[in-house]
């Protein structure tokens, strides 16, 4: 027998669903009764298969080297066991690795370069992200307060509890970085009377929410402005500032500045809320076997993790006082799923707004990344952190009655408390 075809019985074998392959030449192996089939168009696909190169896999299949039948939830099952050992472990770098990171993270994230990035991915279509998205077009983590929420429940919680956390106040001045389709921007407007402003780089985004705060009458309060953070004007800070989904985007090497910058955007006393991907092992930029690769390739160019520990040395090195740290890591698995599922169940609609080869193609890779992160987040292989900081510490110990200028949450009983 053909080693190659051997190999891959021998994975067949030791697979928790049946799974059958059908080779370039038209043979099948595995059971004729298979939850999941893969269809072979040429002999790498099962040399990928046979070694658990899951994220070379992922490119033939978006590629049209292979076909793939079956529910992303039980391939991801497959997935999970061909992996021939921890995606973290795999992805740990060696100094002249992380040396040469370092300086082609410099480069890859120019103003320029960010921005192109940013379109790569947002301005895909923005009738394909409502298609499996919470009616607010929240686009990150969501906040399970309890266990049966819908997706839609589950992300005004993770709206609101972000409010809460920055202990929003009406007439604030909120500053919203990377406010995508202006879910939590307008949240904090309509249930916290914030003066709210909000930053993208995506064009289709800015277009969205301009033209939602208009329809809300809004405008003498909530603005959206196509801008780089790193453009902000610093003379008049925020009280409150939240950034949700956007630091993965900064890069490694630039991170310190970041939250330095963002230290200048804010007004002393002032409470920052940081949310976003982590790093699930400690000298990993992104994960191994492939999966990296593929997410940069395909949905995320530019991206780049840092574990919390280094998040929050960064962030104290950019002069921002950490208060709380919260891991959602298991809430961001389930909204995963959540739009996984949601995505899966629309499929006719999402190949006719996504035509032509680049729309199938686009279709092909965010059917895996959405299924693949969500087993990722399952695994512990990547996080999910919300940081709650300062700038700079305020308030004495012998005042728990604190002045109305000072912010500083002596408890945390005020985030969960219900009105």
């Amino acid at each position: 027998m053909n080693p190659l075809i051997a190999a891959v019985e021998n994975k067949l074998s030791t697979l928790p669903v049946k799974l059958c392959v059908v080779l370039p030449d038209g043979t099948r192996v595995g059971p004729a009764q298979a939850e999941v089939t893969i269809v072979a168009k040429q002999s790498k696909v099962l040399a990928h298969l046979a070694t658990g190169d899951v994220g070379l896999l992922g490119e033939d299949y978006v590629e049209g080297r292979c076909e793939i039948q079956g529910s992303m939830r039980q391939l991801m099952s497959v997935a999970s066991t061909i992996l021939p050992g921890s995606p973290v472990d795999a992805a740990r770098s060696g100094w002249l690795t992380t040396l040469v990171a370092r300086l082609l993270s410099v480069w890859r994230h120019s103003i320029e370069r960010d921005a192109r990035q940013i379109e790569f991915h947002y301005d895909l279509s923005d009738d394909f992200y409502g298609l499996w998205l919470d009616p607010r077009r929240v686009y990150s983590c969501a906040y399970y307060r309890e266990p049966g929420f819908t997706i839609a429940q589950a992300q005004e919680a993770k709206l609101d509890l972000i409010c809460r956390k920055l202990k929003l106040q009406a007439g604030e001045r909120f500053l919203d970085i990377g406010a995508g389709w202006g879910g939590l921007l307008l949240w904090a407007a309509e249930h916290y009377g914030v003066e709210a402003t909000g930053i993208t780089l995506s064009k289709n985004q800015h277009a969205y929410v301009s033209k939602l705060i208009e329809q809300k009458g809004l405008a003498s309060r909530v603005r959206v402005h196509l801008v780089d953070y790193r453009k902000l004007d610093v003379s008049d800070p925020f009280d409150k500032i939240a950034s949700v989904g956007m630091f993965e985007h900064v890069g490694r090497t630039q991170m310190e500045d970041y939250f330095f910058r963002l230290r200048g955007l804010l007004r002393p006393g002032g409470l920052i809320l940081n949310h976003g991907i982590t790093a699930g092992g400690v000298y990993n930029p992104q994960l191994g076997h492939g999966m990296g690769n593929f997410i940069e390739k395909y949905i995320f160019p530019g991206g780049e993790l840092s574990h919390i520990g280094h998040v929050l040395t960064h962030m104290s090195n950019g002069g921002l006082e950490a208060l709380d740290v919260e891991n959602l890591r298991p809430h961001y698995a389930r909204t995963l799923w959540a739009w996984s599922d949601a995505l899966e169940s629309r499929l006719e609609a999402a190949s006719a707004i996504l035509s032509g080869e680049r729309g199938e193609r686009a279709l092909r890779a965010y059917r895996l990344y959405l299924a693949g992160c969500a087993l990722g987040f399952e695994n512990g292989w990547v996080a999910l952190h919300q940081v709650l900081a300062q700038h700079s510490p305020t308030g004495r110990a012998d005042e728990l009655d604190m002045p109305a200028d000072q912010a500083y949450p002596w408890r945390r009983d005020y985030i969960f408390a219900r009105d």
